[in-house]
This record gives C-alpha cells, structure tokens and sequence, in this order.
C-alpha cells in the first residue's frame, strides 16, 4: 500500500474529528455522529482510490453514507482497491457528555484483507506486544490475568484491565477483582481501549469483555501496527443476527478470530482524538478562530508509528 496515502488518510480523521468536536458536552449524539459522518464523506471523495466500505455506518438501507457497500474516493482507473473499515464518530456517547477517548478512527487494508464482520457483538481479549501469544479467549479471565503479568513481568495487583462498564459482565468485573487486578470501566469506546493495551504509557495493560464487532475489526487492525494480539468470537444477540451472518459469507459462527484473521496483509490505522482518551488528545478550539488536533498514524508494513500535532485555521476550512 502507497505509503502516501497516511497523510491523506490523516486529514480525513482530522475533518470528522473537527465537525464533531464542536458538540462535545452538549447532550447531543445524533448531531454528532452526523457532523462526524457528513465531514469524514466529503474528506474522502479527494483520495486517489478505489476505496469500498467494509466495516461502516450500517447497511444500505440503513445509512445515507459511509455504508457497508459504498464507494469512497476517486475511483480512477489506476487508483489501488482498498478496503476501508470506518467509524465516523467512536464513542458517541462520550462526545456527548465531554468524556474519556472519543476518536474518528479509520483502518485501510488491501482488498479482502479484512474480515466482513456483521453488526453483533464480539467477546474480546487485547494485550501489547510483550504479551502477544499468552492470551486465550477460551481461557478464564483468572488465567489470562496471570499470563499477562508473567508476561509483563508486573505483580497481579499491578495489572489494568479495561472493561466496558455494561450489566453482561458483571461475572467477568467479579472475577478480575478476585484475582486483585487493577481495572478500568469504560463508558464506551472499546477502541480506544484496545489500542490502549498496546500504546507505551497508556496506563491499560488488557482489554476484556464483549463490545461491538465491527470495532473489533478496527482494533485488531491497530494490533497489526502496534505488534500486539487480539482475538473475538462473534456474540450474537438473535437468529436473525446470526442468519446475517451466514449470508455475508461467514461459516464457522463459533469461530475464534486470531488478530491475523481479523485483519491481514498490509493494514494502515489512523485515528484522530475528538476528546482525551489514552493515547490521543482531544480537539482544542484556539483564539481566532483555530483549532489543535492530535493523531496517529500507524502503518504495519513497517511498524512505524507517527503522532501529529496539526492546528487549523478554521475559517479556510469551517467545521459545523
């Protein structure tokens, strides 16, 4: 993949990043998102690609844009197929209410590269890369705890786990106090968490529980830059979520995902901080009418990791 291509990426996070933080605090998600979404689509139709959203707003008939299906970018003759898998707005909730780690996020693979994965929930297990083989979905969460602070030379009680803070894992919250593990409960925004598990400095050493499984394809997209492990297993709340599986191409419903089946080949992540979360920093709005962003860059051919630290004048480039 043309590594170009990062900067222009980058400025498409930015814009959404950008429209949506001028409704961080105010109450309001359905605004936000739209800002998000609405700003992130036009960024794109500038990119020299043959781009398809695979991991996106919903289906057809469900979103005006950014929908699992549509097209994205110049699509000239001589523009590379890439797979993009998208969220506008990470974090809705957490926009709305000035919360922790609200990012626009989007990953780019080559075509096929990424697991179509349905709208359903995913159990999940995301550590860094000095932890990377120790963890097991199958396992118990006492079991991987103890492989991860062996892994990370850390006493127990030392160890952070990071948790969306939701009824369904009231045993699993249980279970990790017994062990004397540190943890985190999250609102929302399990990908900023599970990059968290992987980022130097972050304060998360592991990420568990069940959350959505599109983000779970984003985040195991991160782990491929970042050189951390993830697994899912697809958790479905109906039939009728699981018959949409079937018919988007998936055979073994049961399955243990590795990180590599999630996402594969050569993957770009790129993200852009709405409000401060464990790696990146929000959108500051500056006098006179600029802004401050923060994001990151990453790409897994190479490994390398950049941060930019970009300011806007936003009267050239108003975000509503």
């Amino acid at each position: 993949m043309d590594r170009n291509l990062a900067l222009e990426f980058v400025r498409v996070t930015e814009a959404a990043a950008l429209a949506s933080a001028r409704w961080v605090g105010r109450g309001e998600e359905k605004p936000a998102d739209a800002a998000a979404v609405d700003a992130m689509r036009k960024a794109f139709d500038i990119i020299n690609m043959d781009g398809t959203v695979v991991i996106g707003e919903g289906e057809r008939d469900e979103a005006p844009m950014l929908y699992i299906g549509e097209k994205v970018g110049t699509n000239s003759g001589d523009a590379p197929a890439l797979d993009i898998a998208l969220d506008p707005l990470e974090g809705t909730t957490i926009c709305a209410t000035g919360g922790v780690g609200s990012i626009s996020v989007i990953a780019v693979a080559e075509k096929g590269k990424f697991l179509h994965a349905p709208d359903t929930y995913m159990d999940k297990i995301a550590c860094g890369p000095a932890a990377k083989g120790v963890i097991d979905i199958d396992k118990s969460a006492t079991e991987n705890i103890h492989a991860v602070a062996k892994a990370l030379d850390k006493a127990v009680n030392d160890l952070t786990v990071v948790i969306l803070n939701r009824p369904r894992h009231e045993a699993l919250i249980a279970e990790v106090r017994r062990t004397g593990a540190r943890i985190h409960l999250i609102g929302d925004g399990d990908v900023s968490a599970a990059v968290g598990a992987a980022w130097p400095d972050s304060g998360i050493d592991l990420l568990m529980g069940v959350g959505g499984a599109p983000e779970g394809v984003i985040s195991a997209a991160a782990m491929q830059c970042l050189g951390g492990d993830f697994q899912g297993r697809l958790k479905f709340r109906n039939e009728e979520e699981r018959a949409r599986a079937t018919r988007m191409g998936l055979k073994d419903l049961d399955k243990k995902f590795t990180v590599d089946e999630l996402a594969s080949g050569s993957v770009m992540f790129v993200a852009t901080g709405v409000t401060d979360g464990p790696f990146l920093k929000g959108v500051r709005f500056l006098p006179d009418g600029k802004a401050k962003s923060h994001s990151v860059v990453m790409r897994s051919q190479t490994g390398t990791i950049r941060t930019i630290e970009a300011f806007h004048d936003l009267s050239r480039k108003p975000s509503k």
